[in-house]
């Protein structure tokens, strides 16, 4: 099973476009806290980019803004690619499936 969920602040909101085949979508970042603290007991932030196709980037670009907070569920896409170096390389994505507007910022 390839699922991916979690709930985060948007950094940085997404911007719809549209790629060489006529697809809509959208990357939006962002920031999710992790459930752990460290060692020095600071609760770090990973920023995640997320890719969002079709309707979902149509929707969540009209409505999302900086510092909502939004539970993305979706996928991991992994992609090789020849390196500058001539070396192999994977890379991975996170696709939105499903995307929900918990909270608007400013709002409580």
């Amino acid at each position: 099973m390839n699922l991916v969920a979690f709930v985060g602040n948007i950094v940085e909101p997404p911007k719809l476009r549209e790629s060489a085949m006529g697809n809509k979508f959208a990357v939006m970042e962002i920031n999710v806290r992790r459930a752990f603290p460290n060692s020095e007991g600071v609760y770090e932030v990973d920023t995640l980019a997320v890719t969002l196709w079709k309707g979902i980037a149509q929707t969540t670009s009209e409505v999302a803004q900086k510092g909502d907070t939004v539970a993305v569920k979706g996928r991991i896409q992994s992609h090789t690619f020849e390196g500058n170096d001539g070396q192999q390389h994977r890379s991975y994505d996170i696709i939105a499936e499903y995307v929900s507007l918990i909270q608007k910022e400013g709002q409580s």
